[in-house]
């Protein structure tokens, strides 16, 4: 490997893809060329300069949290030293900046006072400047913070980035965005593309596993989000969705960090989209040190990266990493893989990084569809159809191993159970953990000899197409797919009533059909069974595959609600007044306290308690790293991709979004709905409509725990969706005459109104205008879902 100086090397490369993919970009965003750089955030951006540049993970500086031109100290940490020595070093000097603080507050009134200063007061003192006064001192007593340096892990974080540069720089080009954008990893993750944080973000971008999901598949065979390139197209896609909900770069990126829904409700109070004026006034409990320096810091990481000799000099860079791309045509065990590709596993793991452990050992396989990445300089020059004729036929299967589980039955018996699979009570013993003459009860589960899936025929091994991929699964099929008379779909305005008459079915019977106890539950784009039975698809399907469909539902809704808790609560400890490094305790009605309340699993109380734990000034690179591979203020490295603010109003309203009914608002206030009826003077059985502005009764809940509870059904239904479907791209839709939501969601196959309303957080989807412009997410179906 060769020594060669920096020189700009991202920039260079990004004005020859722009001039190459000029012609083919659309001009999706304004000024999509360049960041803005404020003048007013310029002293925090110098800061992260000193951070990222001046000290190294050894030392650090004590400074005002919010005025960052007042560095108190830069503290050196002894060779060696434990992080119990060095948090004790730090707080001794918080306390003695604190002291000195006082001192000084005390001796502004008179001349006299203040030329008694020692020297060291005196340079205290000097740090605020002229108009300094003894009430801003004594509060600068409660925002004195410690940042650990990170001058060595951004070294390393430049040297590993031009792995990857030039992928970065043709992802971002043909999405239209701007080249700036690049510098991104440096915050995230030091350009470390296996880096784990401790709240669950993971790679290249810090990807969260519910918004990876989003654009990714993240699953037990594969993790996309460890995949240094598919990552990449995803972070696009998250950075542009940003953008459009937002309309500015600075509050667009502040997003990644602080989530969309918080931004838009930050414009919205602060009433304007200048970021410094939001940086510098908005107040929230969840809007702190972190979110408040996520872009100056960024832009601190890109002053860096456009000049990096100036502070690091001469760094020997990592070549580019070269290989061959081709789609797996089906599921495949590893072994198998290897043995056809005559390559040695370290190899494919290296080109490989989203493969996870149940690959390896056998337990899962290679998923079709997957882009297998093969070295560059192999002397076959491979492809879909070449591997799929290297590869046994036997040995190319059409799903993924499903695991098995069994439920038992009253009076069953070990024994049994396990001459019905056709394998020994010792064995069936062995997988559970217990005896093979114990005693079962009815309703326990018991783990099974995992399924392999049949093998494909000749026809299907081959890998899926464009069509397939983007053909709707049963389970989420639109009105545009299914047998029209087996379905209908609720337009604005109606009801069960009127939809009876409308299909000619009694409403007890569509109610029945469709598992619907309220007819409050209905809302618009729901689809209701009203004839028919179910599709052959999912009447095919075995109860084993539909039980492990189930299970991985199930857990998707759990991550998104714990997700979700897990942010709230590190936003929250973050925002603490600076004292003793610890996080602040008993706060009434703390986002962690709702969290708590709300949890529905102990993973999620789990997950919250070391979320806030975990929330505290790290003071050496071992507690940096255990925390996450961020370089600064990134305590929760991803907001959450929804652009829909779930927060209740100041005068106790909220506005209906997709998916709610009056039923769910009941149940989550513990209020009969008639009492909602009344509140907003609504007639029986009308319906709520998107966008209405509807009263609530908070008598027996609080607004804090509603909340909660709406966050929580938001996630947990995403998290769902996401499981089986990923966000493939975007296309701009232009209303025209006689459009309503409902007839233009049937356009787009897998396409939920909730998805489309996050799309277009500023369009009134209630009353669409001919020639509005609705920007229309494209939804692929996962393949194997």
């Amino acid at each position: 490997m060769r020594s060669t100086v920096i020189n700009s090397p991202r920039r260079s490369r990004y004005r020859a893809f722009g001039l190459l993919l000029a012609g083919f970009v659309l001009a999706t965003f304004a000024r999509a060329d360049t960041i803005p750089r404020p003048e007013g955030i310029q002293p925090d951006v110098n800061f992260w300069v000193r951070v990222y540049t001046e000290v190294t993970t050894n030392e650090g500086f004590l400074h005002d949290e919010r005025n960052l031109t007042v560095v108190y100290d830069t503290v050196k940490f002894a060779a060696g030293s434990s992080p119990r020595e060095r948090q004790r070093l730090v707080d001794d000097l918080r306390d003695k900046h604190i002291a000195a603080l006082r001192r000084i507050a005390a001796a502004l009134p008179t001349e006299a006072l203040r030329d008694a200063l020692s020297t060291e007061d005196k340079r205290i003192l000097g740090l605020w400047g002229p108009n300094v006064s003894a009430i801003l001192l004594r509060d600068a007593t409660e925002r004195i913070r410690f940042q650990l340096g990170q001058a060595d892990r951004f070294r390393e974080g430049l040297i590993r980035s031009s792995s990857w540069d030039t992928h970065i720089a043709e992802t971002f080009a043909n999405q239209g965005l701007p080249q700036e954008l690049a510098v991104l990893p440096h915050v995230e993750s030091s350009f470390n593309a296996a880096a784990y944080s401790k709240v669950g973000a993971a790679g290249l971008w810090q990807f969260m596993r519910s918004t990876g999901r989003r654009y990714m598949r993240v699953d037990d065979a594969v993790d996309e989000r460890l995949d240094p390139y598919r990552s990449t197209e995803a972070a696009a896609q998250l950075l542009a969705y940003n953008y459009r909900a937002l309309g500015t770069w600075p509050l667009a990126l502040t997003a990644y960090n602080h989530g969309a829904a918080g931004m838009r409700r930050a414009k919205e109070t602060v009433g304007t989209d200048d970021y410094v004026k939001i940086n510098r006034t908005y107040n929230s409990r969840t809007f702190g040190f972190a979110s408040r320096n996520f872009f100056p810091s960024f832009l601190a990481a890109l002053t860096i990266d456009e000049n990096p000799e100036k502070y690091f000099g001469a760094l020997e860079r990592r070549p580019e990493q070269k290989f061959r791309e081709i789609t797996m045509p089906a599921y495949v065990r590893l072994a198998t893989l290897e043995r056809a590709l005559g390559l040695d596993r370290e190899e494919l793991r290296a080109l490989n990084p989203a493969w996870r452990p149940p690959i390896y050992n056998g337990t899962r396989l290679v998923p079709r569809g997957y882009r297998l990445r093969l070295p560059a300089d192999t002397t076959e020059k491979w492809s879909s159809d070449l591997l799929t004729s290297k590869l046994p036929a036997n040995e190319l299967y059409a799903g993924q191993i499903t695991p098995r589980t069994y439920r038992v039955r009253k009076g069953e018996s070990v024994a049994g159970i396990a001459a019905q699979y056709g394998m020994t009570a010792a064995r069936l013993a062995e997988m559970n953990g217990i005896a093979p003459n114990a005693s079962l009860r009815a309703g326990r589960r018991l783990q099974l000899p995992e399924q392999l899936p049949r093998v494909l025929t000749a026809a299907n091994a081959a890998p899926p197409t464009a069509a397939s991929a983007t053909s709707p699964s049963p389970e989420n099929a639109t009105a545009a797919t299914a047998p029209a008379e087996n379905f209908y779909v609720v337009r604005r305005g109606d009801s069960l009533q009127v939809i009876a008459a409308r299909v000619r079915v009694p409403e007890a019977q569509i109610l029945a059909m469709n598992s619907l106890k309220d007819p409050d539950r209905l809302y618009e784009g729901q689809r209701l069974r009203i004839a028919g039975q179910l599709q052959a698809e999912i009447a095919a399907a075995s109860e084993i595959e539909t039980e492990s469909k189930v299970a991985a539902i199930d857990a998707a809704r759990g991550e998104a609600q714990r997700e979700g808790a897990v942010v709230e609560v590190v936003r929250e400890e973050t925002t603490r007044p600076i004292g003793t490094g610890e996080p602040t305790r008993g706060r009434p009605r703390s986002a962690a306290t709702v969290a708590m309340e709300a949890a529905t699993t102990p993973e999620v109380a789990t997950s919250v308690v070391q979320a806030a734990e975990g929330a505290r000034e790290p003071v050496s690179a071992s507690q940096a790293e255990e925390l996450g591979p961020a370089l600064g203020p990134a305590s929760v490295s991803q907001g959450l991709a929804d652009s829909i603010d779930y927060q209740v109003r100041d005068d106790g309203s909220i506005r209906v979004e997709a998916t709610e009914t009056l039923g769910q608002y009941a149940d989550w206030l513990q209020i009969p709905t008639q009492k909602l009826r009344n509140v907003n003077k609504l007639r029986p059985k009308q319906p709520v409509l998107l966008g209405q502005k509807l009263n609530l009764d908070y008598s027996r809940v609080s607004r804090e725990a509603f909340e909660q509870l709406r966050r929580d059904y938001h996630a947990k239904l995403q998290g769902e969706f996401f499981v089986q479907h990923r966000i493939a791209g975007t296309e701009v839709y232009i209303v025209r005459r006689g459009d309503s939501l409902w007839t233009m969601t049937q356009k787009f196959s897998n396409l939920p109104i909730w998805l489309l309303r996050q799309y277009n957080p500023d369009t009134d989807l209630s009353d669409l205008r001919p020639g509005t412009q609705v920007v229309m997410p494209r939804v692929e179906v996962l393949s194997g879902s």
